[in-house]
């Protein structure tokens, strides 16, 4: 008998350690060929291409503007201080950014194209909702469904994961925009502008989809997502193991950065950091000639890793996770701060136009509290804290300062705008969604931008008309109908008391869809999203959610 005891415990055991390892196999698995594939080599200098010998240069103030477009990732709407106080109830202060709005023009209603990164940049390289040309979900890397669909444990309450397998899946890298789509750069580059590109891109990796191709004449890539070497000691992380995707960005992704290629190698310095460098080097490169300079940081994005003095210098915050997020934001407003003051030293502030937007909401996958407050909602939702962003234009030379434009503006809105401020026309053969923000920015217009603005993810839709939003999604089968002008927080669904307004924005979804292609890709992965929770509070019966098809 005592044999056969010990001969069941050990079959457990046996069998309780295979799952154990199967699942770490499925987790280090996409990492481990995602390094074979794209090795990294020692780091090497960036050489941005220089103005040519013999250019003739006239006075900055009498060229072409110079324009900078710096776009935060997952930036939430209370993670500037401007806005709704700050990280961690305002023990971190944005003064850089802040500025940004204070000396330019605030867009208060400000609404990214997309609840996720992808559909949203590819929106503002274009002025086109993505949707228009079949870019309408993020590409996710190879193995992330299937590692999210393995490690996520079913909980009381909480929705099933819904995985469709990705065997029938293009790679990674051939999801993106197609180049047959018209970018800001390419617009620019035409008129005479010396185009870069610095930081995250997630349009594509494919033939003719990476930035060099897409009208930049240099392009420092972003590759991976680590900020530092995992052990690096100026390195402080969090929330690594908190859940499966936190747990698949820290085994997939590497220390890496490419330049006009694919060939990967080490950058130099936290992330953020080196970014800005790079930023720095493209300006003092290009001072005697208009450029247009794409600044894409990564931060504050998980996974959470903060620089150590960054995060050394908030001991008033005392929560780990929260004190990492906060130290990354520092990062990201050091960074604005020290673009600002490049183009000071080199006499070119007065006629640069900077816009900064991050490209949608706080993530509920971080667990830091209160990022996207006073709205609702998270990154990947249609609620206000997945679409709201910060909207601000700063250009000394032709908008006052303090300027403050409460009509609803769109990520769209950027590529006429930059389209205005250099002087070219918007292309003729093809519908352009965004509007031009320059006559508001001046104060001499207050007619109404958009009638109205749309989202959708397959099923999952919204749109936005008159200061009502609509919102369905067939998976979990709900309506929300909400007047965003007397509840921004959208705590009220009006959708069984106000059926006449349902079928008023029901009537204008279904008519924005008709002019929409069929999308590239399709999803192998719905996610359950809870509206209101952060990740680690879990779930309890009644929670509402949303499913995004991703």
């Amino acid at each position: 008998m005592k044999f056969l005891k010990w001969t069941g415990i050990t079959l457990v055991l046996i069998v309780g350690i295979g799952a154990i390892m199967q699942k770490q196999i499925i987790l280090h698995a996409p990492g481990i060929i995602n390094k074979l594939k794209h090795p990294v080599a020692e780091h090497r200098e960036i050489l941005w291409t220089p103005q040519p010998a013999d250019l003739a240069v006239t006075p900055a103030i009498q060229r072409k503007p110079n324009i900078i477009l710096i776009i935060a990732d997952d930036l939430g709407w209370n993670d500037i201080s401007l806005n709704g106080g700050g990280v961690a109830n305002g023990a971190l202060q944005t003064p850089n950014i802040n500025e940004l709005a204070q000396n330019g023009v605030n867009f208060t209603q400000g609404y990214t194209a997309d609840g996720t990164c992808a559909p949203s940049r590819a929106a503002i390289m274009t002025g086109r909702y993505g949707s228009r040309f079949g870019f309408e979900s993020t590409p996710v890397p190879d193995g992330m469904s299937t590692v999210m669909n393995a490690l996520t444990e079913q909980t009381e309450f909480a929705p099933p994961m819904i995985f469709r397998g990705e065997d029938d899946r293009l790679p990674f890298e051939e999801l993106g925009m197609p180049n047959s789509e018209i970018t800001i750069a390419e617009m620019l580059k035409d008129a005479g502008y010396q185009t870069g590109h610095i930081g995250k891109w997630h349009l594509g990796r494919g033939e003719g989809m990476l930035p060099h191709q897409q009208g930049f004449d240099d392009a420092l890539l972003m590759a991976s997502g680590l900020y530092l070497p995992a052990d690096d000691p100026n390195s402080v992380a969090a929330e690594q193991n908190s859940n499966a995707y936190n747990k698949f960005l820290w085994s997939m992704m590497s220390y890496a950065t490419s330049f006009n290629g694919l060939d990967y190698f080490k950058p130099d310095g936290y992330i953020t950091d080196y970014y800005t460098d790079e930023a720095v080097k493209f300006i003092e490169t290009n001072k005697d000639r208009p450029f247009y300079l794409n600044l894409a940081h990564w931060a504050p994005h998980n996974p959470l890793q903060a620089l150590k003095s960054d995060y050394d210098s908030l001991s008033q915050i005392k929560d780990h996770t929260q004190r990492v997020y906060a130290a990354m934001i520092k990062s990201l407003d050091r960074s604005v701060g020290r673009v600002t003051q490049a183009l000071k030293d080199n006499g070119l502030e007065d006629n640069t136009m900077i816009i900064f937007v991050s490209d949608n909401g706080g993530t509920n996958m971080i667990n830091v509290a209160d990022i996207n407050k006073p709205y609702r909602g998270w990154k990947i939702t249609f609620f206000e804290g997945g679409i709201r962003t910060p909207f601000f234009v700063k250009w000394p030379a032709q908008f006052a300062k303090g300027e403050q434009v409460d009509d609803v503006v769109h990520h769209t809105d950027i590529f006429p705008t930059i389209a205005a401020a250099a002087g070219v026309s918007v292309p003729s053969d093809r519908t352009i969604d965004g509007k031009n923000l320059i006559p508001h920015g001046k104060g001499v217009s207050s007619g109404k931008l958009h009638n109205a603005l749309f989202w959708k993810h397959d099923h999952y839709q919204a749109v936005l008309s008159d200061g009502w939003k609509l919102q369905v999604s067939k998976r979990p089968g709900k309506t929300w109908l909400i007047n965003l002008t007397e509840d921004p927080g959208e705590q009220n669904n009006l959708a069984e008391s106000n059926p006449e307004k349902v079928k008023q924005l029901t009537t204008l979804l279904i008519a924005h869809n008709s002019g929409l292609m069929q999308p590239r890709w399709t999803s192998v992965l719905e996610v359950p999203i809870n509206i209101d929770k952060m990740d680690k509070e879990g779930w309890a019966e009644g929670d509402e959610y949303v499913y995004y098809p991703n």
